[in-house]
């Protein structure tokens, strides 16, 4: 019997996907949901200050990090699991100009390279759902805020109970379905960590926007570079089902998207 894959393994094969050139290809600028417009959002819930020191866990190639950094001024650390991310990070930070208030490094979620309360703010976008160890990865996010700093998070939730079945297995989880959590699951794993919920907002649209993207993107790469998304291990013969049912589980509420904002609390919880 096949032993299902270990958190390691897990990090190690999302990490692969999510730092290669069919992933960009597919999703675009942003790699989640709502896009920079999503996101700017989510920093103005966050009431970030120029100058405000902030973190991006799962930071990517650095999308929402320069964002941050440009638009809001703030000082702004990315930390991604995978290093090929971390380097076009800083690439792009160095071609925009802004080294002086972005900066990349390569590391774990479940155990950030910081020191405690040095963050105003943690943000952190469409990653949470595919950490093997969510309460683990919010103990971090609140160790590294200082108190009364907060967490901005956008996310899939899922109801899962009635997932079907094209959306599980591992390549469902990498692509941020198949652990992803009911909302009101997140709100319980952030309180256990000493954060408070602030806000709660659903975007289901935009979920169902960037499942429409990805298969224009997929029909397109599939008549202009079959070979490259073959080498991809993209099965393009179950890709429709697996797009159908994404886009039937968003209508009848099982697949969303949701926006939290949570604050630190004074007496922080050590898990």
């Amino acid at each position: 019997m096949t032993q299902p894959p270990t958190g390691e393994e897990l990090k190690a094969c999302c990490a692969a996907a999510y730092s290669s050139d069919i992933v960009a290809l597919l999703l675009g600028e942003s790699y989640h949901p709502g896009g920079t417009v999503l996101t700017r959002r989510l920093a103005d819930g966050l009431g970030l200050a120029p100058g405000a020191r902030v973190l991006d866990v799962a930071s990517g190639r650095g999308t929402t990090a320069l964002l941050l950094a440009d638009t809001y001024g703030a000082d702004v650390d990315g930390v991604d699991y995978a290093p090929a991310n971390t380097a076009l990070a800083q690439g792009a930070a160095q071609a925009a100009g802004l080294t002086d208030r972005a900066r990349f490094t390569t590391g774990d979620a479940e155990h950030l390279p910081y020191p405690d309360g040095v963050f105003d703010a943690v943000v952190c976008e469409c990653a949470l759902c595919t950490f093997p160890d969510k309460t683990r990865a919010a103990a971090e996010f609140a160790r590294a805020l200082r108190p009364g700093g907060r967490l901005g998070i956008t996310d899939v939730t899922i109801d899962p109970t009635r997932l079907p079945p094209e959306l599980t297995g591992l390549g469902a989880r990498i692509a941020c379905i198949a652990d992803a959590r009911p909302l009101e699951e997140y709100t319980e794993i952030l309180a256990g960590a000493g954060l408070r919920t602030l806000r709660t907002e659903r975007h289901d649209q935009a979920m169902l926007r960037m499942i429409d993207q990805i298969e224009a993107r997929l029909n397109l790469l599939r008549m202009t570079a079959p070979a490259r998304l073959l080498a991809a291990g993209v099965d393009l013969d179950a890709a429709p089902a697996v797009l159908a049912a994404a886009r039937a589980a968003v209508a009848d509420g099982v697949l969303g998207y949701a926006l939290l904002i949570a604050e630190r609390t004074p007496a922080l919880s050590r898990c």
